[in-house]
C-alpha cells in the first residue's frame, strides 16, 4: 500500500494533451498568462510546482473541475523567455501528487496536494519479476511496429529493472493517447501499474498490426502509377473496418457552403467553387492541399458584404476636425465638401485626394480623425521604400509564400469593404526589375476601375470604388503624372508662428502634461514662453520638434516636482533657458540703417519662411559679374537677368549706359554655408543694383519679392504666406509682392495684415520708386524730365 505524506500549498501548472511523470526531464511552451503566473509564483520560493493535466485540453481557461485529480510534484530547472511572449519550462518530475483541495489565489490555480510514497528497497516479488520480463517483450513487438523509436528509449527499456520506473518511463515516451498516460500515473500500487501498462501495449500491438494489414491492402489495390491516391484508400478501407456508413461532411463541402452564403458574383462564385472541386479529388496528404485552403481561407475572410454606415452630420463631422486639428482650412473644408455631395448622392465615386506639404504638419493625422469623425474603420499603409510591384498586387498563389497586396490586406483587417485607406509617402515609392508599384497604383487610385480591381493572389475582381483613399506626400513632383492626374492635390503648408502658438496651447502642452502625470494646476506655460520655445529652439514646416521640446521641458520639471524640489511651475521666456540651454536659433533682424546695395528679400524654405538680405558692391573694373552664397542654377540666371535689365533700362534710370564696361558686379546672399534657388530674389536683387549705382540708400523697414523680367515685369511667386510671416516677425512694416500674387493675400493671417502694408507692384519701377531713399529723377540728352512713376514704356516726356 502506499502512503501518503501532507505537503504544502504549490502554485498548478495545468497542461494541455502531456502527462508528465515522476524522474523524467520534460521541455514544454507555456503562453497562458495564469500558466506564466503560476510559473513566476514557483520561481520566486522554491522553483516546485504541481503539474496536471486538464481533461479536456481544447479549454483554454481552465478550473479546477477541469482538471484531473493525480499530477507530479516537479522542480523547474529552467524558464527561457521566447520571442513570441511564450516561455519555454524545463522541468524535472519529482514525485506522484494528489489534490486534496484548491486554495484560493487570485493570481494563479493553487492547490494543498498529498504526495504518494512508495516503499523504497523493498525486494521484487516473483510476480513483479515476471511482470518486467513479460512488459519487455511486449515492448520489442511495439518497437518492431513503431518506426523511429529512438535507441535511447530502447536502451533504457532493456536496462531497467525497477518495475515502477519502467512503467513510467514506457508510458511517458512511447504512449500516443494521453488518457492511457493518466491511466498509468493514477495507479499508484506498482503491480496493478505494470499489468495496465502491459494490456495497453497488447492493444496498441493489435492496432497496429491492423493498421499494417489496412495498408497491404491498399497497396494491393492501387496501381503504381496512382500511388498519390494511397492515403486517401487507406483512410476509406478504415472506415470500411470499423463499419462507419456515414462519411462526416469532408472539408471542401463545408468550403462550398461557405461560399454559397456569400451570394459573390457569378464569376467569382464559379473560380472559387472550382478550387473546392480540385480539393475533394485531392489526397488529404498533398502539397497541393494546404495551398487551396490557404486560399480559400483567405477569400473568406474578405469582407465582401460588410460595410459600415457613415455617420455624415457635416458639422458633427467639422466639430470632431476642429477639435483634433487647429488651422488646415483647406483640408477640412474638402473634406465637409466631399461628404456634403455624399450625403445627398451615397453612390458618388468619391475623388481622391492627396495631402501635399512638409513632415510634420498633420498630413497621416488629420486622415485618421476623418475615419472616426464619420464612424469608418482605418487603415494604413507606408508606401516609403516599396519598390516591388507586388506589394501593392500581391503574388500569384503558387509560388511558395504567397500572400495577398497590401491593399487587399488592409481591407482583409480592416474588416469592411468601405473602409479609409491613407496611402502614406506615396511621392517615395520606388521602381526596380521586380516591377514599377507606381503603375500598379493607377488601377487602385481611378474610380472608374477600382471596382474591379484584381489582386494577384485572390485572383478575382474585389469591389474598390466604397472605399476612401487619402494620399500623403512630402513633394508632389516626385508623384507620376499619370498617378498625380488621378488625385486631387490639396498643399498643406507650413505652419505660421501663431498657429504653431495656438497648436503648443490647444493639443501639445495638453498631452505632454497628461502623459507625464503631471497637472495643468501645476505646470503652466506663458503666451511669451511659448513663442519663446517656437522662435529660439525649432526651425521647422510642422510642430513634431515643438512637441519634442515641450516635453523635455515638462520631463526635466517632473524630475524637480518628483525631487521636491518645486511644486509649481511657470515657463516663461526668462526661465525658459533653465530647461533647454542657450537659445539655439536668433531672430532676422533689421539694419539699423538705411544702407546702400543692401535689400531685405523674402524666401520661402521647407521649414518656412524666412528673411534673405541681397548684397551688391560695386567696384572698378573689366565688367565682371560675380555670385557668391551657394546660389543655385535658377538663382544665377535671376541675378544674371537683373543686372541685364538695370542696363536695358539704364537711360531711364539716370545711370551711365557704359557703367558695366567700367565696373565689376559682386552679388551675394549671406549665409554661404545654406544653399539657395529660385527666382523669386530676382526684384531684390535689380533693387539693389541700382541702389549700388545710383549710391540711393534703400530703407531698411521694407522687403520684397518676385521674379523679374528683361523688361521689368515682375511675375508671380510661391509661399507668399510663410515669407510673410517671416516679414512680420522681422518687423517689416511694408512688403513688395508681384500683382498677380494679389488672391494669395486671402490667405495670410489677419495679424499680419494689420502690421504689414502690401504692395503689388507689375514693373521694377515701381518698386524702386518707393523702396530707395530718395525719388527717381533722371534726364534725357535733350535735359527733358522723365518722371519714372511709370514704367518705362509708359515713360511720357515733359518740358
Amino acid at each position: 500500500m502506499e502512503t501518503y505524506n501532507y505537503i504544502y500549498n504549490l502554485p498548478v501548472l495545468p497542461l494541455r494533451g502531456i502527462v508528465v511523470f515522476p524522474k523524467t526531464m520534460l521541455h514544454f511552451d507555456v503562453g497562458r498568462q495564469q500558466s506564466q503566473k503560476a510559473i513566476d509564483i514557483a520561481m520566486k520560493n522554491d522553483q516546485m510546482i504541481f503539474l496536471v493535466a486538464q481533461k479536456n485540453p481544447a479549454v483554454k481557461e481552465p478550473v479546477s473541475s477541469d482538471l484531473f485529480s493525480m499530477g507530479v510534484v516537479a522542480k523547474i530547472v529552467q524558464v527561457l523567455k521566447q520571442p513570441d511572449d511564450t516561455t519555454r519550462v524545463i522541468v524535472e518530475g519529482l514525485k506522484r501528487a494528489y489534490i486534496n483541495e484548491f486554495v484560493d489565489n487570485k493570481k494563479c490555480l493553487f492547490a494543498q496536494v498529498n504526495v504518494c510514497g512508495e516503499p523504497e528497497n523493498d525486494l521484487q516479488t516473483s510476480h513483479e519479476i515476471a511482470l518486467i520480463r513479460q512488459i519487455k517483450a511486449t515492448f520489442d513487438n511495439y518497437a518492431r511496429l513503431i518506426p523511429k523509436l529512438s535507441s535511447d528509449v530502447l536502451f533504457r527499456v532493456a536496462t531497467c529493472d525497477n518495475g515502477s520506473e519502467l512503467a513510467d518511463f514506457i508510458a511517458g515516451n512511447t504512449l500516443p493517447d494521453f488518457n492511457d498516460k493518466q491511466l498509468i500515473l493514477e495507479t499508484t500500487d506498482v503491480l496493478e501499474r505494470l499489468d495496465t501498462l502491459l494490456d495497453i501495449l497488447s492493444q496498441e500491438i493489435y492496432i497496429l498490426k491492423i493498421e499494417e494489414q489496412i495498408g497491404e491492402k491498399a497497396r494491393d489495390r492501387i496501381d503504381k502509377s496512382q500511388r498519390e491516391y494511397f492515403l486517401r484508400e487507406q483512410k476509406s478501407i478504415i472506415e470500411e473496418e470499423l463499419g462507419e456508413d456515414e462519411n462526416p461532411k469532408s472539408e471542401s463541402e463545408e468550403y462550398k457552403e461557405k461560399i454559397l452564403k456569400l451570394n459573390l458574383p457569378e464569376e467569382t462564385e464559379k473560380v472559387l467553387l472550382k478550387e473546392c472541386s480540385k480539393l475533394s479529388k485531392m489526397p488529404s496528404g498533398s502539397h497541393d492541399v494546404p495551398v487551396i485552403i490557404t486560399y480559400l481561407d483567405t477569400i473568406l475572410d474578405l469582407p465582401w458584404n460588410t460595410s459600415t454606415k457613415d455617420k455624415l452630420n457635416l458639422k458633427q463631422i467639422e466639430r470632431k476636425l476642429n477639435k483634433n486639428h487647429y488651422g488646415l482650412n483647406k483640408v477640412k473644408e474638402r473634406i465637409i465638401e466631399q461628404f456634403a455631395v455624399r450625403k445627398l448622392n451615397p453612390d458618388i465615386k468619391g475623388q481622391i485626394i492627396c495631402l501635399v506639404g512638409p513632415p510634420g504638419v498633420g498630413k497621416t493625422s488629420i486622415a485618421q480623425s476623418l475615419s472616426s469623425a464619420i464612424g469608418r474603420k482605418s487603415a494604413r499603409i507606408a508606401l516609403g521604400g516599396v519598390r516591388d510591384e507586388a506589394e501593392i498586387r500581391g503574388h500569384r498563389k503558387t509560388y511558395i509564400g504567397a500572400m495577398p497586396g497590401r491593399i487587399i490586406s488592409a481591407i482583409k483587417n480592416a474588416g469592411t469593404n468601405n473602409p479609409i485607406i491613407i496611402l502614406d509617402e506615396i511621392d517615395k515609392l520606388g521602381a526596380d526589375y521586380k516591377g514599377d508599384p507606381t503603375s500598379a497604383l493607377l488601377e487602385v487610385l481611378d474610380g472608374e476601375q477600382n471596382n474591379k480591381f484584381v489582386d494577384h493572389y485572390i485572383d478575382v475582381p474585389f469591389d474598390l470604388s466604397k472605399v476612401i483613399f487619402i494620399t500623403t506626400a512630402n513633394d508632389a513632383s516626385n508623384i507620376p503624372a499619370p498617378l498625380y492626374d488621378r488625385m486631387e492635390i490639396i498643399n498643406l503648408d507650413s505652419y505660421t508662428r501663431e498657429e504653431k502658438y495656438n497648436i503648443a496651447k490647444k493639443h501639445l502642452i495638453p498631452k505632454q502634461i497628461k502623459e507625464s502625470g503631471l497637472s495643468s494646476d501645476n505646470t503652466k506655460f506663458t503666451q511669451k514662453g511659448i513663442y519663446s520655445i517656437i522662435d529660439y529652439y525649432t526651425r521647422e514646416a510642422g510642430v513634431r520638434r515643438l512637441e519634442q521640446q515641450i516635453a523635455k521641458v515638462i520631463r526635466k520639471f517632473a524630475v524637480e516636482y518628483v525631487n521636491k524640489e518645486k511644486d509649481s511651475i511657470r515657463i516663461s521666456e526668462k526661465n525658459i533657458s533653465d530647461y533647454l540651454g542657450v537659445k539655439k536659433y536668433s531672430d532676422d533682424k533689421l539694419s539699423d540703417k538705411n544702407e546702400i546695395g543692401v535689400v531685405n528679400g523674402l524666401a520661402w524654405t521647407s521649414v518656412g519662411g524666412t528673411l534673405l538680405p541681397i548684397e551688391v558692391a560695386i567696384m572698378p573694373g573689366t565688367g565682371k559679374i560675380s555670385l557668391t552664397g551657394s546660389l543655385g542654377d535658377v538663382m544665377q540666371e535671376s541675378a544674371k537677368a537683373a543686372v541685364t535689365c538695370i542696363r536695358s533700362h539704364s537711360e531711364f534710370l539716370g545711370i551711365d549706359s557704359d557703367f558695366y564696361e567700367k565696373s565689376d558686379i559682386h552679388i551675394h546672399a549671406p549665409e554661404g554655408a545654406v544653399p539657395k534657388d529660385g527666382p523669386s530674389a530676382g526684384i531684390t536683387m535689380a533693387t539693389a543694383i541700382y541702389s549700388a549705382l545710383t549710391s540711393r540708400a534703400v530703407k531698411r523697414d521694407i522687403a520684397m519679392t518676385g521674379e523679374i523680367t528683361l523688361r521689368g515685369k515682375i511675375l508671380s511667386i510661391g509661399g507668399l504666406k510663410e515669407k510673410s510671416m517671416a516679414a512680420y516677425k522681422s518687423g517689416i512694416k511694408k512688403v513688395y509682392i508681384p500683382k498677380s500674387n494679389v488672391p494669395d493675400l486671402e490667405e495670410i493671417d489677419d495679424v499680419v495684415k494689420e502690421k504689414i502694408e502690401f504692395i503689388p507692384c507689375e514693373y521694377f519701377t515701381e518698386v524702386i520708386n518707393d523702396a530707395t531713399v530718395e525719388p527717381i529723377i533722371v534726364k534725357d540728352k535733350q535735359n527733358s524730365i522723365l518722371l519714372t512713376d511709370k514704367t518705362p514704356e509708359q515713360t511720357v516726356v515733359r518740358q
